[in-house]
């Protein structure tokens, strides 16, 4: 296979090199970054890019950023993520666009080489290969969109002000409501959002995470 790496870390992307070259892949190009990442795919139309989700500039989600942009670009590019950290809302976008041919890794739960290969061996072919602890995340991530789903119009702007860290009674001021009416729509929101009652739990937290990793 013809294969690209986006990793900016040195000394990973050099021993990925160095491994598939010793298995009988070209490796047409390694990248630090997702711009360069753009430009190589468009130079040499690799068969897969291997792509880590954190890279310059600000090491937050460039690199699966720039996968969904290759894929939308080159659809019949295979696209394996191979990172340390799960984002789910743009790993969501990445298999919407199309799952035959992407893979989702983690570092750390890859234990033996073998089991690599396969993966990439197995995107070439058009399969859809994904950790199992990236599949909880993902349908966790869509079990909360799902719940927010059913909060209506009021409730939600009651929820975005709660997670702006405003009280209750600056949240009525804010939207014109009664004190009465905002504690009527927080209790909706708990509950719709399975929030119950709890001496361990601050469910006004919880809901709030709830709204932002969604």
């Amino acid at each position: 296979m013809r294969i690209v790496i986006a990793e900016d870390a040195v000394v990973l992307r050099d021993g990925l090199c160095l491994l598939l070259a010793s298995r009988g892949h070209e490796v047409v190009a390694a990248v630090g970054d997702g711009e360069a990442l753009r430009a190589c795919v468009h130079e040499h139309r690799p068969d897969i890019a291997v792509v880590d989700v954190r890279m310059p500039p600000s090491h937050t989600d460039e690199g699966l950023r720039a996968a969904i942009q290759i894929r939308r670009d080159h659809p019949d590019l295979g696209v394996m993520v191979f990172s340390q950290y799960i984002e789910t809302r743009y790993a969501a976008q990445l298999l919407a666009g199309g799952a035959r041919g992407v893979g989702y890794l983690l570092k750390e739960r890859v234990a033996d080489v073998r089991d690599f290969l396969a993966a990439l061996d197995r995107i070439a072919a058009g399969e859809t290969v994904l950790d199992p602890e990236v599949v909880t995340q993902l349908m966790g991530a869509s079990r909360r969109g799902d719940a927010l789903g059913a909060l209506t119009a009021r409730e939600r702007e009651v929820l975005a002000l709660m997670a702006e860290g405003r009280s209750n009674s600056a949240i009525a001021d804010a939207l014109f409501l009664t004190y009465g009416s905002v504690e009527k729509h927080v209790t909706q929101i708990f509950n719709k959002l399975g929030l119950p009652p709890s001496d361990g739990d601050h469910r006004r937290v919880l809901a709030v995470l709830h709204y932002l990793q969604a």
